[in-house]
């Protein structure tokens, strides 16, 4: 990439309060002897700050409460490199994340919506030169509106697995999902390109149901996987909108999140792009 693609990211900010324990608890169980984090996340968030180590024009469309974890979600999108003036001050708390990571890197979330109830388009002007990237953590009336006012590209990370309406998987330049939300939403499967992640097995792209690029994974030691998927959502809609070829980028998207599940955080230090990309 020559210039920095711009960016805007539509989306949850969450405070994400993570216990490591060596597993994950049943129905009904308590394990002992775990480690208590607190750190920034949110889909949105976790992205926008991905995508702007990964070396884009980022700025983040969101919401926070107006309490000290607000602000101190502010603080961290702003050191990403994140523009956040168009986050608002809701009225509610700022969302939290419950989450429980075993030895293996493996979670359980509940996710508390706070001020992310909150995230609306009210001012916001998108660009024809700037792409766009969701996820369903905030309300599918501001996906669809999103879809509707977005003249640039645009890509959904459907995660959490909801139905979309159908005008948003047709005006969706790109849909990311991983094999569990793929099963669960077969309207995917005309869309004009999705991207299927799998885990341990890597990545697959599809164009209106067609493989057309598959990348392995990349093997690397397992830490915390939650920060994962988005860094490889990021990654690959900067690739993908800024010019590069389907298979260029979803391996580079693949190394991205092998980078994203080594590091213990949610919003993992990352390279330039162009350091996971393989030489064309």
């Amino acid at each position: 990439m020559t210039a920095p693609l711009a960016l805007a990211v539509v989306g949850s900010i969450n405070v994400d309060l993570t216990a490591r324990a060596a597993r994950l608890p049943g129905p009904g169980e308590t394990v002992g002897g775990g480690r208590l984090s607190r750190e920034a996340g949110g889909k949105g968030a976790n992205q926008a700050a991905a995508a702007a180590r990964l070396g884009a024009a980022v700025r983040m469309v969101g919401a926070v409460g107006p309490d000290q974890d607000g602000s101190w979600m502010l603080d961290e999108l702003a050191t990403a490199g994140v523009d956040t003036g168009a986050v608002r001050r809701g009225t509610e708390p700022t969302g939290v994340a419950l989450i429980v990571v075993d030895a293996a890197g493996e979670n359980q979330i509940a996710v508390c919506e706070g001020a992310n109830g909150e995230v609306g388009l009210d001012g916001v002007v998108f660009g024809s030169d700037e792409a766009v990237l969701a996820q369903l953590e905030i309300s599918m009336e501001v996906i669809s509106a999103l879809a509707a006012a977005a003249p640039g590209y645009f890509a959904v990370n459907a995660a959490p697995a909801l139905d979309l309406p159908a005008a948003v998987v047709e005006r969706a330049d790109l849909i990311i999902v991983n094999e569990t939300e793929y099963a669960l939403l077969p309207a995917l499967r005309t869309a004009r390109r999705v991207a299927v992640t799998y885990g341990g097995d890597g990545a697959k792209l599809f164009e209106h149901g067609e493989l057309v690029a598959q990348a392995p994974a990349v093997k690397t030691s397992v830490v915390n996987s939650v920060g994962a998927g988005d860094a490889f959502c990021a990654a690959l809609t900067i690739a993908l909108a800024s010019g590069v070829d389907a298979q260029r980028a979803l391996s580079g998207a693949c190394a991205v999140g092998a980078a994203a599940v080594a590091d213990p955080r949610s919003q993992p230090r990352l390279a330039r792009l162009e350091q996971y990309l393989p030489a064309g």
